[in-house]
């Protein structure tokens, strides 16, 4: 694994932690090494992102098993990052663990006959940030799926959920936090970014609308 993509890697980790989207030891980052065989960078299990290394970043394969020199242990969530680089075929995988992604996320509906839960976003300008949109009038669905510690269970739904949805540029845990992705690292941190900022003004609309009197105008 070349140092300059464990130095990219943690300092991506570095500026989610500072934004307030991956405190403590929440989140995990990827970047695709190789494909034949598929070979990934990403961050080892428990290592604060505030603080994040080069020295944190593993190199393992899409069984989630370490491989160079390097010991540690990759993060546990390791198997979903190689889930999405297959069925996307992405180059960087970022998962966040923000307070807006944790409370909408809990908000959205279980998935029912109708359709899977999810959260639909649209008539956003900021939308026009994600890869391959080019209006505001785009609608994006964002799936919901449970959350669960068994990491095999759980990236097979993950698998099941994106060829579902061809569309979505991510996905959520309920609860738990958000995933998305890109061709390049820059790409996937661009992702985060829009989606984040969209997350809180969803979020902080619904806030404000449960907070003014009915009758009320806004701005009063």
């Amino acid at each position: 694994m070349d140092k300059q993509t464990s130095r990219e890697l943690a300092a991506v980790g570095r500026r989610m932690y500072a934004r307030g989207w991956a405190m403590g030891t929440s989140g995990n980052f990827s970047v695709v090494l190789s494909r034949r065989p598929l070979h990934l960078a990403i961050t080892a299990s428990s290592v604060a992102k505030g603080a994040l290394s080069p020295a944190d970043i593993l190199e393992c394969d899409d069984r989630g098993h370490v491989v160079g020199r390097r010991s540690g242990k990759p993060s546990a969530e390791t198997l979903l990052h190689v889930e999405i680089v297959k069925r996307r075929g992405a180059g960087a995988v970022l998962h966040t663990h923000s307070v807006w992604s944790t409370m909408l996320s809990g908000q959205a509906e279980p998935a029912a006959s109708k359709g899977p839960a999810g959260l639909a976003i649209e008539g956003y300008e900021m939308l026009k940030g994600l890869a391959g949109v080019t209006s505001h009038e785009h609608r994006e669905f964002i799936p919901v799926l449970d959350n669960d510690q068994d990491m095999t269970r759980l990236a097979r739904r993950v698998g099941e959920t994106l060829e579902q949805q061809p569309d979505a540029h991510a996905f959520l845990l309920r609860r738990h936090g958000l995933y998305t992705w890109g061709a390049a690292l820059g790409d996937a941190e661009r992702h985060i970014e829009i989606l984040e900022f969209l997350f809180e003004t969803i979020g902080r609309t619904q806030a404000h609308a449960d907070a003014v009197p009915r009758g009320s105008s806004w701005p009063s």
